[in-house]
C-alpha cells in the first residue's frame, strides 16, 4: 500500500472546502458514471435512496470526514465499523473498490474539471486506496467470523401480525440446521427481486427475537409511502408476496449496535416507531438470560393500531419484576383511551420518565427515525448522561449528530 506523503495529506485536506461545496454534486454524479458503465452494481445499492438522493448526500459527508481526518484517521474508528458491517451485511468484496474508486475520481474530475489539478488527483488516487485498504481489512475480519458468506436461503415458518404496519417473518435455514447465532441489536439483509426496477435490491432488519437456535426473526414495517416519499418496494413485496413455505435470501446477522450482555448494570431501551425491533430481541435476550438487570422500556408510536409487541411486553414485566415500561402515544385516538396499553401522550419526554431511565452506571440503546434518535441523545446529554454510555442505531441514509 502507498503511504501518503506529507504534500498527498495537505493536498486532500486543502480539497475540504470544495468537498464541502461540492460534495453531493460529485457523489450524485460518481452514482450515475458508476451504474452507467456497472448496471450488475444496482443490485447491490439501495435504489430509492438514490432516487431520494439521500445515499448521495450520505456519501458526500463520508467523503467530506475522510478528507477532514486524513491526518487522523483514528477518529473515523467507530464509523469505519459502523459501514464495514453494512458492506458485508450487502455482499460488498474487495473487488468492488477499484471500481468505485475508478468512478469517485472520474466524477471529481468531470465535477470539478480544471479545479483540481494532477498533483491533487493523484494525493486522491492515494488516500483513495489507503482507505480501501482499511474497509477490506476490517470487512476480511467480518467475513472470517461470520457463520456463512453472502447470501443464504431461508424457509418462512411463521409468519405473525404485531400490529397494522408490522408483521414478523420467523426464518429457518432452507437446509434443515440449526439457526446461526447473533448478538441482540444486530440485523441481516433481506434479498428480494423487485420487478418494478428490474434488478434485485437488498434491506437491513433489525433480529427481533433472542438468539435461540431455531429461527431468526425479522419484524417488518410497511413503508406505505406519502407524497414526499416513495413505497418501500421490499417492505411491500414481504408483507403481500411472502407467505408462510416461502424462501427468501438473506445474509448473516451484522452490525456494531449490540447489547452488551456481560454488564450488571441498569439498561434503558428506548424506541421510536420500527425502531422498536431491535429493542425486543434485546429485551428477550436479557429474559432468556434470566438476567436480574433492571431494564426500562421506553417506547413512543403513534398510537395502539400501530404498537408491536404490546401483549408480549406487558407479559415480560408481569414475569419480571425488574422489567418496567413507558410507553408515548402521539395521537391518541378514542379506542385507545379506553385501554392501558400506554402511559405518556405525546412524543418521547425523558423528563417525564427521569426517575426510570436517569440511572446510576446505566447504558441506553435508543432507535427509531434519526430526528428521534438526536432528541433523545440530546436529552440524555442536558440530564447528565456521558455520550459514552448511549448507543445509537441508524439505517438507511441516516447519520445521529
Amino acid at each position: 500500500m502507498t503511504t501518503l506523503t506529507a504534500d498527498q495529506i495537505a493536498r486532500v485536506k486543502a480539497t475540504v472546502p470544495v468537498l464541502a461545496e461540492h460534495g453531493a454534486t460529485i457523489t450524485r454524479h460518481f452514482y450515475k458514471r458508476m451504474f452507467a458503465h456497472h448496471p450488475e452494481l444496482k443490485n447491490v445499492f439501495n435504489q430509492t435512496h438514490q432516487k431520494s438522493g439521500s445515499q448521495p448526500e450520505t456519501l458526500a459527508r463520508a467523503v467530506y470526514a475522510y478528507a477532514a481526518n486524513i491526518d487522523n484517521l483514528g477518529a473515523l474508528g467507530p464509523t469505519v465499523t459502523r459501514i464495514a458491517n453494512k458492506h458485508v451485511s450487502l455482499n460488498i468484496r474487495p473487488e468492488h473498490y477499484p471500481i468505485v474508486g475508478r468512478h469517485l475520481l472520474g466524477a471529481i474530475v468531470d465535477v470539478l474539471g480544471d479545479a483540481v489539478d494532477q498533483e491533487t488527483l493523484g494525493a486522491w488516487e492515494v488516500a483513495y486506496g489507503q482507505l480501501a485498504n482499511i474497509f477490506v481489512g476490517t470487512e476480511a475480519k467480518l467475513y472470517e467470523s461470520a457463520p456463512w458468506s453472502g447470501f443464504r436461503p431461508f424457509r418462512v415458518a411463521r409468519k405473525e401480525v404485531e400490529s397494522d404496519e408490522i408483521t414478523s417473518f420467523y426464518l429457518t435455514p432452507a437446509d434443515g440446521s440449526p439457526a446461526c447465532g447473533f448478538e441482540p441489536g444486530q440485523y441481516l439483509s433481506v434479498k428480494r427481486f423487485v420487478d418494478e426496477l428490474g434488478v434485485d435490491q437488498p434491506r437491513q432488519y433489525s433480529l427481533s427475537d433472542a438468539p435461540n437456535g431455531k429461527w431468526l426473526r425479522i419484524s417488518v414495517k410497511r413503508e406505505a409511502g406519502r407524497e414526499d416519499i416513495a413505497p418501500g418496494h421490499v417492505s411491500n413485496l414481504m408483507h403481500d408476496g411472502v407467505e408462510v413455505g416461502a424462501i427468501v435470501h438473506v445474509s448473516a446477522p451484522m452490525g456494531d449496535f449490540m447489547l452488551d450482555r456481560k454488564k450488571t448494570t441498569p439498561v434503558v431501551l428506548m424506541s421510536g416507531g420500527v425502531g422498536v425491533t431491535p429493542m425486543t430481541a434485546m429485551l428477550s435476550t436479557l429474559l432468556a438470560d434470566q438476567s436480574a438487570r433492571s431494564v426500562t422500556f421506553a417506547h413512543a408510536c403513534r398510537n395502539g393500531r400501530v404498537h408491536a409487541f404490546k401483549q408480549w411486553l406487558d407479559d415480560a414485566i408481569a414475569a419480571s419484576p425488574n422489567v418496567t415500561r413507558a410507553i408515548f402515544y402521539e395521537a391518541v385516538d378514542a379506542a385507545d383511551r379506553l385501554g392501558v396499553d400506554h402511559d405518556f401522550e405525546g412524543r418521547l419526554d425523558v423528563t417525564k420518565i427521569a426517575d426510570k431511565v436517569i440511572l446510576p452506571d446505566a447504558d441506553y440503546y435508543i432507535c427509531g427515525p434519526v430526528p428521534f434518535m438526536r432528541a433523545q441523545c440530546d436529552a440524555l446529554a442536558a440530564l447528565g448522561v456521558d455520550a459514552a454510555r448511549i448507543h445509537t442505531e441508524v439505517f438507511g441514509s441516516g447519520v445521529v449528530q
